[in-house]
């Protein structure tokens, strides 16, 4: 990748190794003993990766220019980036790459990246097959014998990248089998269904590697793959063994890859295990975000409406239900008075809270009077595609002006919102839930119509790791609809439409962790 990766978040949370204590980190293995360079930094232990990927016998590739140090397994890719939370790991052979968060970043010295690592053992033992044990205090790591690997990746190669659908692979995870394909276009809608024991996906008008199956073992509830030509079109079967609970297919648009899980029950112990894992996932914090604020007016209406005030009274109104009628979530505002708060402070604010949903509230506006544009607006984080999308994530992004350091946030061009769209993705289809129940209940309740859910690159949304949504409540260069936004009545059935989609998203995302069958769990 040619530039830095979530440059955002690099330049956000800005991690350096300042006055630390130096250390080594002493590997014992029946090999022998290998040393490590490290620093102790608020009493978390940060090793030399380089040096940390040799002594576990594989090899490194260093960027300098986008500060990645990449450890190279036989079966693993780990990749890390400099001053950054993220992690990525990849199989050598197969699909299924995972974006791993770090609670803190990693740490830059020279062109070492130096990683937190009692957070890095988990991914760090999956890449070498070995349980890791590491006595922080004393600075020491050993080996426990081979790690147990219970739900296999079944490996293929990637494919042939000409055809529309390409890579495939198949993985067992703790509650069910998720199929991975690779694909190079936005599908609409993916044709997955079981009937009578067997999956069928249907794959309309696309080119497919003919060999896309060959080599592919069966595993998990899976029993066969079989590949077949109906006419133009290809159709995949997935016949199944046992009892399967549910299935679900959607597809990564920013990556374009289709996932399939099949999900099955859990044995009573299993989905204990689960739900102690799940316990950081419990639906308990909102994080309300209203927009501009303080020097930063916002969009300024017709008569004069200034948007910050509109995005505080909708924000506090909102607030104001969630807290009377949902005991078990705390509300977080990132701000409920006329002051300015940096765009990545919001984030931050987000972040810090834990929380599981994050809605930053706006209007729009178009420049001059009483324009006959109208209509509210749910986007997502996604590159702007339109040029409407654009240029409405430039005039909220313009915020950055009134900032101490607005060139923190220079190198997010469009490149980067990708890659940092792809750092989301495990969140996206969350965010898309919330935007449809979202969208249908502005419909219901609001008499400002809806224009419907967009995607575009606010930067206030990359900073926040959860679901989020940018909301657009209206146009206040319309005289309809600034004189809708700035009634109490009207704020009160804006923020009764947000508060009715987070009632049916709570539920929504409560259910789909039922017994630990929302993503399929390592």
């Amino acid at each position: 990748m040619k530039k830095l990766f979530i440059s955002f978040i690099l330049l956000i949370l800005v991690t350096i190794i300042t006055p630390a204590q130096s250390k080594v980190l002493t590997i014992n293995s029946s090999t022998g003993s290998r040393k490590v360079s490290a620093y102790e930094k608020k009493n978390v232990l940060f090793v030399s990766s380089e040096q940390l990927a040799k002594a576990l016998g594989g090899a490194t590739y260093y960027n300098s220019e986008a500060a990645k140090l990449e450890m190279k397994f036989p079966e693993w890719r780990v990749k890390y980036t400099g001053r950054n939370q993220f992690v990525i790991l990849s199989p050598r052979f197969g699909t299924n790459r995972e974006i791993v968060q770090l609670p803190i970043s990693t740490l830059m010295a020279g062109k070492d990246i130096y990683i937190p690592l009692k957070y890095c053992i988990p991914h760090l033992q999956k890449a070498i097959g070995k349980r890791m044990v590491l006595d922080e205090e004393s600075a020491k790591l050993s080996f426990d014998g081979a790690l147990e690997s219970p739900h296999p990746i079944v490996r293929r190669n990637e494919g042939n990248a000409r055809f529309d659908i390409s890579g495939l692979s198949i993985s067992e995870k703790l509650n069910g089998t998720l199929i991975s394909l690779k694909a190079k276009k936005n599908l609409g809608k993916i044709h997955f269904s079981i009937k009578d024991n067997t999956g069928y996906l249907f794959l309309y008008g696309l080119t497919v590697d003919p060999s896309l199956t060959s080599g592919v073992k069966p595993t998990g509830v899976v029993k066969d793959i079989r590949q077949k030509k109906v006419g133009a079109n290809t159709q995949i079967e997935f016949p199944i063994k046992g009892d399967y609970k549910d299935y679900d297919a959607f597809q990564d648009l920013t990556s374009y890859d289709i996932y399939i899980t099949i999900r099955k029950e859990l044995d009573e112990d299993k989905k204990e295990e689960i739900k102690f894992d799940r316990e950081k996932w419990d639906f308990d914090v909102i994080v309300l975000d209203a927009g501009h604020g303080g020097k930063d007016a916002g969009a300024i209406g017709i008569t004069g409406t200034r948007e910050k005030d509109i995005n505080l009274a909708v924000t506090l109104e909102l607030g104001k239900l969630i807290e009377q009628k949902m005991d078990s979530v705390k509300v977080v505002y990132t701000r409920k008075t006329d002051k300015f708060v940096e765009l990545h402070e919001r984030g931050k604010i987000a972040n810090k809270n834990n929380g599981k949903l994050f809605i930053s509230i706006h209007c729009n506006s178009i420049g001059g009077k009483n324009h006959s544009t109208r209509g509210f607006e749910v986007y997502l984080l996604r590159p702007g595609r339109t040029e409407e999308a654009i240029a409405i994530a430039e005039f909220e992004n313009s915020v950055i002006k009134y900032e101490e350091n607005p060139d923190i946030y220079k190198q997010l061009d469009d490149e980067n919102f990708i890659l940092v769209s792809m750092a989301h993705s495990s969140y996206m289809r969350y965010s898309e839930k919330f935007s449809e129940y979202l969208n249908n209940h502005w419909i219901e309740h609001v008499d400002i119509p809806s224009r419907g859910v967009k995607q575009a690159g606010f930067y206030v949304l990359v900073g926040a790791s959860m679901p989020g949504v940018l909301v657009e409540n209206g146009f206040l260069s319309n005289k309809g609809d600034e004189r809708y936004l700035k009634s109490k009545k009207g704020q009160r059935e804006i923020a009764l439409a947000i508060f009715k989609a987070i009632e049916k998203y709570k539920e929504y995302y409560e259910n789909s962790f039922a017994d630990g069958s929302t993503v399929l769990s390592d």
